[in-house]
């Protein structure tokens, strides 16, 4: 199981105050299938903490552990040090904000933000204020009174997050909020999640299946498999440094390479790649190949043909075949190269090389 940094925080008398999660030993079943698998987790008060990992990896059911809404089979779930592991999802110091938004449709905007609120006994005319204040602070002045009907994906993803921290909770929960949006509203609402929490400066565990969002939003991110954590530590320690062989293919594209008896992995985009002179033609022929400079001491080369040419824009993927077996993939960005330029190397031989402090060696599966 990966290992972390501890998630206690320095107060400000000096002494070390506890994580605002700490998970130890939850295990949660569904008849013969292990949804979570013995996971322990700290995550520190103030984070912005994600849990990323494809459908059925335990992500979603470890949210629902914290919330209260799942009962662990093992293990005790604590809160700023309190064991909640017992206590009712409504005892708990926490919200959740869910994809479909959950908002009541007959109500207004403000009277779904003050249902909280109005359940705890809050006075009219303090809740309106509340209300107003949190409607200011998520960018929607002056739309209290509308419907939801009458808002777009966007504004009723923020007032559901308004609703959930109108109480200010410790903890908010989030539950995959912007996969029903388009991918233009989505990347501002990242931006804006991540503003909103510093803002706020309350513990946000977001948990999702995009690794674009993980990279661009957390503090710190543990990427699930099948009910464990392959890893946890900043994005660009979980990017750069994978681990393991699905922490390598799942947190953005990798390669993985066989060498001397490990397993390697170096992301497309630190390879170098250049021609080498010769061209296999489009029938599969080869032509005459011009000799590759040998590698040096200090860099990884790969002599082979190029497969496949992907032009997606700002990059352009290029799937190489190598000439000892196997394909890496090479990511370069389009400076100056235009998609026909771009689609011209199809068939070309090429030279891949990169520096070794660019390649890790990663883990088998079974030696998590």
């Amino acid at each position: 199981m990966a290992t972390q940094a501890p998630a206690e925080t320095e107060s400000a008398a000096g002494s070390a105050s506890p994580p605002a999660v700490r998970l130890t030993g939850i295990r949660r079943l569904y008849g013969e299938v292990v949804a979570i698998a013995n996971l322990d987790l700290d995550i520190a008060e103030g984070e912005f903490f994600t849990m990323l990992g494809p459908s059925g990896s335990g992500k979603t059911t470890t949210l629902r552990v914290i919330a209260g809404f799942e009962r662990p089979d093992t293990g005790t779930v604590e809160l700023a040090g309190v064991d909640v592991t017992g206590t009712a999802p409504s005892q708990r110091d926490v919200n959740t904000v869910f994809q479909d938004y959950a908002l009541f449709p007959h109500m207004t905007v403000r009277e779904n933000v003050e249902y909280g609120l109005r359940v705890k006994g809050v006075g009219r005319g303090e809740r309106r204020a509340k209300a107003e204040e949190v409607l200011e602070r998520v960018r929607l002045p002056g739309l209290g009174g509308r419907k939801p009907v009458q808002l777009s994906g966007g504004q009723r993803q923020r007032v559901a997050l308004a609703r959930a921290i109108v109480n200010s909770p410790t903890v908010l929960l989030l539950d995959e909020p912007l996969g029903a949006l388009d991918l233009k509203l989505r990347q501002e609402m990242q931006v804006f999640l991540k503003e909103l929490q510093r803002e706020l400066g309350i513990t946000f565990v977001y948990v999702t299946h995009d690794q674009e969002e993980a990279l661009t939003m957390s503090d710190r991110l543990a990427v699930f498999n099948e009910g464990r954590i392959e890893q946890i530590g900043s994005p660009a320690d979980v990017y750069e440094h994978p681990q393991t062989e699905f922490v390598a293919g799942f947190v953005g594209v990798s390669n993985v390479l066989e060498r001397d008896g490990r397993k390697l992995t170096i992301r497309p985009e630190k390879i170098h790649m250049s021609e080498t002179g010769g061209e296999r033609r489009l029938d599969g022929a080869r032509e005459a190949q011009a000799p590759a400079t040998p590698a040096t001491e200090h860099e990884f080369a790969e002599p082979g043909v190029v497969r496949d040419v992907v032009y997606v824009g700002m990059v352009t993927r290029y799937i190489v075949d190598l000439d000892r077996g196997g394909e890496l993939v090479v990511v370069q960005q389009n400076l100056e190269t235009s998609s026909t330029e771009a689609l011209e190397a199809q068939g070309k031989h090429v030279r891949l090389s990169w520096r070794p402090e660019h390649t890790y060696v990663i883990k088998e599966g079974d030696e998590r």
